[in-house]
């Protein structure tokens, strides 16, 4: 198979070459514009490839470019390439907020990485500190035929198996369920919650709890909430820690934000916002 990558000597499309090139079977193209990209690719021994001659040529045709740029891109790009071609997207922002213009001739596809689990029987240090996956630590990933057939289908999950690997499992889902995993579940309301917690924790030093006291105490207490609801599925807390949970849940979070997030109009408002580069609104 020719892949082609789009924006081959970013830190995205490096990752994806740094893959491929390690797996049978894989032609790799790169397009590459900018100097410092260039230059990444010519560490790696790649020179890139013109745009049209790319685009003609590739299987594949790998959209690894920020959000904001996809759209605009694909606009210029996807009329050129070849019958019988397939998109591919990393993420599910711009094929759910409809920037890829479709043509009856391809196939569109997008993936995504799962990330290697917090809970996890890792034994290298390795394994432990890839926090992204596709180096050494194993992870599941997420695939959706935005159209196509099943084996193009097929066709795309293998691609996005040698470009996550080591790969788990591979769980087939829709554009607008991946787009509720991301950015809805692990975004909106994940990395927010994290990063809630992390300030939580500079608030304690900053109070005059020793910086490693509360570090120490932070990591625990994340990682035995996790194994109380995740490793068993819902566990009940203590009759105190539920008491003060609930009195958490009522200084920090609004009534009704389920909805407000997980509604089909806020995931759609939320992939928008994405690829615009502005915030949704309220």
């Amino acid at each position: 198979m020719v892949v082609t990558v789009l924006g081959g000597g970013g830190k995205m499309g490096c990752r994806i070459i740094d893959r491929l090139a390690k797996t049978p079977g894989y032609t790799i193209l790169a397009v590459e514009i900018a100097e410092a990209g260039i230059a990444r690719l010519a560490e790696r021994g790649v020179v890139p490839t013109p745009e049209d001659r790319a685009l003609a040529e590739g299987d594949a045709v790998i959209f690894a470019l920020p959000d904001r740029v996809i759209g605009k891109v694909a606009r210029q790009v996807i009329p050129k390439m070849k019958p019988g071609a397939m998109t591919v997207c990393l993420d599910p922002a711009a094929p759910h907020a409809g920037e890829l213009p479709l043509r009856e001739d391809l196939a569109y596809f997008v993936t995504h990485p799962c990330h290697p689990p917090v809970l996890n029987n890792f034994e290298t240090k390795e394994e432990r500190e890839d926090y992204f996956g596709a180096i050494a630590a194993p992870q599941p990933i997420v695939c959706a035929l935005q159209q196509g057939t099943d084996d193009d289908y097929a066709r795309g999950e293998t691609l996005a198996r040698a470009i996550f690997a080591p790969v788990t499992r591979s769980h087939r889902v829709t554009v607008e369920q991946m787009a509720i995993l991301e950015p809805a579940m692990s975004e909106t309301v994940t990395a927010c919650a994290m990063t809630i917690i992390y300030e939580a924790m500079e608030e304690a030093i900053a109070r005059g709890v020793p910086a490693e006291a509360a570090y120490d105490f932070m990591m625990g207490h994340i990682h035995a909430p996790l194994g109380i609801l995740f490793a068993n599925r819902g566990g009940i807390f203590s009759d105190g820690a539920k008491l003060i949970i609930e009195h958490g849940r009522h200084l920090l979070i609004q009534e009704g934000w389920r909805e407000r997030i997980f509604s089909p109009e806020s995931v759609k408002a939320q992939v928008e916002a994405i690829v615009n580069g502005t915030p949704p609104g309220p």
